[in-house]
């Protein structure tokens, strides 16, 4: 027994030991099995969704899925991330290299007892400060400025260590924005992440550490934000309307309220426009906002559109715009906001767009209908809006149950979308260009109030003059 227990004693030893000489190098073990065809299997599985995932044998005929190597605080990170979005196992845990043996996985990688990108042997000592120089007359370079001190590794560590989640993301979201990563956005800085930042610095002529300092950071940021420049975004808070956001005050201005839109129209000649969605209402009030708004110029015909039971999207593309509008039913509360911005622009656009949902913010209050009274409606206005004209407008019959019209070929000879009233979809089914005659079809079932009734003969009429049925009734449809 005093032989067993020195055993364990010495055992535990050299684990402390081993861990202590490795003490910066952490993983994140999640899976353990007792063989190797087994542990092959799950390792692939786990490397076709999730990175940084590395096989070991840990002895005894058992084989661990494990992801790192990280930091002690990357490999917390990492392991609160994955179990609360259920990506690895809720008994996963932190363990260190010296639980490891052989690698199997990746085949012939062997990342046991290599230090972390970054680490150096004087990693504890900081920089000197470099000692100021008297200049000399005549010497241009020693006039300049000098360039402000920058962090060691250490330093670059734990100023990352304040950042929070989402500022971690932000900064995965810019280096794939720029091109150097292409993995998840999860806040975890793993090896794919270090090996993007290493390959940012080194395209932007610093030192390939694979730890972003505060001035790289800064650096970064302001390469993603160069995009923006010129646009001027402020935050706005309309409390008219109760909403805050991001905006582009640089190219627009306040114009008018006008229920249920604040106007925030263009400085200048260009067609960017921004729209503040504000009114009381229910489900009902939310679909119809929906299909008035279908009926604008703001809106091309052309792009997707999506409604549901709270909330609406509504995209619109030509050749000269690009239209984005979001609403969102809450508390008996319409709120949302449309973006229009030129055709062409669209890196700008999509920056700015995401500029603007992220900063979305309902505050108290909704606008009155009320505001904008004294405005002067136009009849072919809604709320200061153009409404979207046809280019040719007919008269026609319903001639059966079934809302099937009958107009003139002329009518729809050169369209190349028919509407009828302006609201249902309709398509022809028959044309007869002799009789100048068109029969048209909604896509939609439609129960007409009444149907027209023709004559099929007249009296008195002499067949080589000229005769027409006269309708006896033509009137508006509904949906069933």
């Amino acid at each position: 027994m005093t032989r067993l227990f020195f055993a364990v004693i010495l055992a535990i030893v050299f684990n402390i030991r081993g861990a202590a000489a490795q003490q910066d190098i952490a993983w994140v073990q999640i899976e353990a099995l007792p063989s190797l065809t087994a542990a092959e299997e799950r390792v692939r599985a786990y490397a076709g969704r999730l990175p940084d995932v590395n096989g070991f044998a840990l002895g005894g005929g058992w084989y661990g899925v494990v992801l790192g190597p990280y930091t002690g605080a990357d490999a917390e990170r990492v392991l609160n991330v994955y179990r609360t979005e259920s990506e690895i196992p809720r008994d996963s845990f932190i363990a260190y290299s010296s639980a490891f043996q052989q690698q199997f996985w990746p085949v012939g990688a062997n990342l046991l007892n290599l230090p972390l990108a970054g680490q150096t042997t004087a990693l504890a000592q900081p920089q000197q400060e470099p000692q100021a120089t008297q200049p000399q007359a005549g010497n241009s370079q020693a006039e300049q400025q000098p360039a402000p001190a920058d962090e060691t590794p250490r330093q670059a560590r734990e100023s990352e260590a304040q950042l929070s989640r989402e500022d971690r993301m932000q900064l995965q979201v810019m280096l794939q924005w720029a091109g150097f990563y292409d993995g998840g956005i999860d806040g975890a800085f793993g090896r794919g992440t270090r090996g993007s930042m290493a390959a940012w610095q080194e395209a932007n002529g610093f030192e390939a550490s694979g730890i972003l300092t505060t001035l790289q950071r800064a650096a970064l940021k302001k390469q993603y934000n160069a995009v923006l420049e010129g646009l001027g975004l402020q935050t706005v808070a309309d409390t008219t309307a109760g909403i805050e956001m991001q905006m582009p005050m640089g190219v627009v201005a306040f114009s008018k309220y006008s229920p249920p839109f604040v106007h925030y129209d263009a400085r200048g000649d260009g067609p960017a426009r921004v729209l503040l969605i504000s009114q009381e209402g229910d489900q009902n009030t939310l679909y119809g906002l929906y299909d008035i708004m279908q009926t604008l110029e703001i809106v091309p015909e052309k792009g997707e559109r999506e409604r549901k039971g709270d909330s609406f999207v509504l995209t619109g593309q030509n050749d000269r715009i690009v239209s984005y509008t979001e609403a969102e039913l809450k508390g008996g509360e319409i709120k949302g906001f449309t973006l229009i911005w030129a055709a062409g622009d669209e890196e700008r656009r999509q920056r700015l767009l995401s500029e603007m949902r992220n900063s979305f913010k309902r505050l108290d209050g909704v606008m009155s209908p009320a505001e904008g009274a004294d405005e002067v409606q136009k009849i072919d206005l809604v709320s200061g809006l153009e409404i979207r004209r046809p280019k040719l407008s007919r008269s026609g019959f319903f001639v059966d149950r079934n809302g099937t019209v009958v107009t003139t070929a002329d009518a729809v000879a050169q369209c190349d979308r028919i509407t009828l009233e302006d609201e249902y979809e309709a398509r022809v089914v028959y044309t007869d260009a002799a009789r100048g005659v068109a029969v048209l079809r909604a896509a939609e079932p439609l129960a007409p109030g009444a149907v027209a009734a023709l004559r099929r003969a007249i009296r008195g009429c002499n067949p080589r003059s000229r005769c027409r049925a006269i309708p006896m009734a033509g009137c508006w449809a509904r949906r069933r």
